[in-house]
């Protein structure tokens, strides 16, 4: 069984001239686990997992990336690590089917076991009716699957993705939950850096939360801190007009089935359930708008 370290990272920094694009950023992301990177544009996110994939030398700091230095030890992070980035860099002259033969064996695959993990590939991102098409027709989201692809072809320890559901249809970006949740399970630490908190929320084991270069928290999706700042809930009931004037001056919004107000925990939330009932309102739902991670996220970074 082979052996996977994942990463760690403590004290990265990268400025380009004057400006400190990552100013100490610390991220553990464990084998079998999927890690969230989470962060306001600017915050030194793409920097940062530049720097993980090699692309980049950090002014200071340590990393290690399935047990290796990617700046002592570049060819053996990169033979252990896939990196897909949000825009790929195709050879759109080639089918797919050759792209990914030719990927294989850039990772010194024989001939005949690339283009069997090729069609494997292929498969997997449904791309099999595409597989001898030239990669120039592809849709954007035809694409970034086959860029995934190319990412796991020579099945990494680690993988980087930054951004991967952009361009994906809703089908595409739930396939793509799952493909990702089955890497962990097998083994590979997998870091995504995704701006669709909801999708995050339903796909990471963890979060590392990133701002202004610096890291801000680290938690387990399960553990999120509820935070003291008062959050939009949505309610909606049998008789909208009713559940309005039960609320009164508590509705910050009307909605065609309910209200929306703003409440502070979920104790509170559970706390005006059993007011409303008792005022006799036929409540159907009483929901945050947003989930906890979002909602950690807009307090780390207010």
């Amino acid at each position: 069984m082979r052996r996977v370290t994942g990463i760690e990272a403590t004290g990265v920094r990268r400025s380009f001239g004057e400006v400190q694009a990552v100013r100490g950023v610390d991220l553990t992301a464990h084998p079998g686990q999927v890690t969230g990177l989470v962060g306001p544009n600017g915050a030194g996110k793409t920097t940062l997992m530049l720097v993980l994939a090699t692309l980049l030398v950090p002014d200071a700091g340590e990393v290690r990336v399935a047990g290796h230095d990617p700046v002592t030890e570049t060819d053996a992070v990169r033979a252990r690590m896939g990196w897909a980035p949000d825009v790929f860099g195709l050879y759109e002259g080639l089918t797919c089917r050759e792209y990914l033969s030719f990927v294989g064996e850039a990772y010194r695959m024989t001939r005949a076991r690339a283009q069997a993990r090729a069609a494997v590939l292929l498969g997997e991102a449904r791309l099999e009716e595409h597989a001898d098409a030239p990669v120039h027709v592809l849709s954007r989201g035809q694409k970034q699957r086959l860029g995934l692809a190319r990412a796991v072809v020579h099945e990494p320890e680690v993988l980087l993705l930054d951004e991967p559901a952009s361009g994906l249809d809703p089908r595409s970006r739930v396939e793509l939950r799952d493909r990702l949740r089955g890497l962990a399970r097998a083994g590979t630490a997998v870091v995504v850096s995704s701006h669709l908190l909801g999708d995050l929320e339903e796909l990471a084991d963890r979060v590392v939360f990133v701002d202004r270069g610096e890291t801000v928290g680290q938690h387990d999706v399960g553990d999120l801190p509820r935070g003291a700042a008062a959050r939009p809930w949505r309610l909606r009931a049998l008789d909208p007009d009713a559940l309005v004037r039960a609320l009164g001056d508590a509705v910050t919004g009307v909605t065609p089935a309910g209200a929306d107000v703003l409440l502070g925990s979920e104790e509170e939330a559970a706390d005006l359930v059993a007011r409303l009932v008792r005022d006799g309102v036929r409540l159907v739902s009483c929901q945050p708008l947003g989930g906890a991670l979002e909602a950690t996220y807009l307090e780390l970074t207010r």
